[in-house]
C-alpha cells in the first residue's frame, strides 16, 4: 500500500554525481499504515570542502562534515535500512540520481520503486501556483518547524504531504487504500486525464 514507505531527502554539495558531486546528509522516515515508524539521519563526509553557497543553503558546515563519516560508511547503513520498501521523495529524480550513485560507488543496491511526490502535487493540486515543498506546506496548512534544506525535516515534511495527497483520493474521489502503483500511476499521467483515471479507479 502507499501508506507504507519510506520518504527520503539527500542533501548534496551539489546537483549532479556525473559531475562529482557527493551527498552530505541523507534523512528518512518510514512509513507503516501512514504512521511514521521509524527514522534515519547521518551527516556524512563527502572527502572535500563544501562550498559556501552549499553551507548556507543547507546549514551544513564544513566543520561539521570534518567529523563525520564517510560517504561509503553511512550509505552502506542506509541501503539496509531500505531494503524491502519502496521509496518516496520530493523531486525524486534528484534523489534518484543521488541514491544510486552513492550505492554503486560500494556496490550496494535495492530493490524498492520510487514515487514522486512533487509530480503527483501537479496533478492532484492543480490549483497551486507553485509545487515547491515548502510552498506546499504553507498552502495545505501542514504543521513545520519551519526548518528545510535539512534532510531529517524535509522527508518529514514530505511524509505530511504524501498523507495529504492520499486524504485527497480518499474525500474526492472515495479510493481510501491506494496502491503504490495507483500512485506512480498517478504521476505519470497527463494532467488533463486524472480526473478521469482517479473516476474509474473509485468504481
Amino acid at each position: 500500500m502507499a501508506d507504507s514507505i519510506i520518504v527520503l531527502d539527500f542533501e548534496t554539495t551539489g546537483l549532479s554525481p556525473q559531475q562529482g558531486d557527493r551527498a552530505i546528509e541523507i534523512g528518512a522516515v518510514k512509513l507503516h499504515q501512514g504512521e511514521v515508524v521509524d527514522r534515519f539521519q547521518r551527516l556524512m563526509n563527502p572527502g572535500f570542502r563544501v562550498s559556501s553557497f552549499i553551507e548556507g543553503y543547507t546549514g551544513i558546515t564544513n566543520n561539521m562534515l570534518s567529523g563525520a563519516p564517510r560517504c561509503a560508511e553511512v550509505m552502506d547503513e542506509f541501503a539496509d535500512f531500505i531494503q524491502g520498501s519502496n521509496l518516496l521523495a520530493h523531486n525524486a529524480s534528484f534523489d534518484q540520481r543521488f541514491l544510486d550513485g552513492e550505492l554503486a560507488l560500494i556496490n550496494r543496491d535495492y530493490n524498492g520503486q520510487f514515487a514522486c511526490s512533487l509530480l503527483v502535487s501537479r496533478r492532484l493540486h492543480q490549483e497551486t501556483s507553485s509545487h515547491k515543498l515548502g510552498d506546499l506546506v504553507r498552502y495545505h496548512q501542514i504543521d513545520n518547524d519551519g526548518v528545510f534544506h535539512r534532510a531529517l525535516a524535509d522527508a518529514e515534511m514530505t511524509a505530511k504531504l504524501w498523507r495529504v495527497q492520499l486524504a485527497t483520493l480518499r474525500d474526492k474521489y472515495g479510493i481510501t487504500q491506494p496502491s503504490f502503483e495507483l500512485m506512480t500511476k498517478i504521476a505519470k499521467t497527463p494532467k488533463a486525464s486524472i480526473d478521469t483515471l482517479l473516476r474509474k479507479v473509485s468504481r
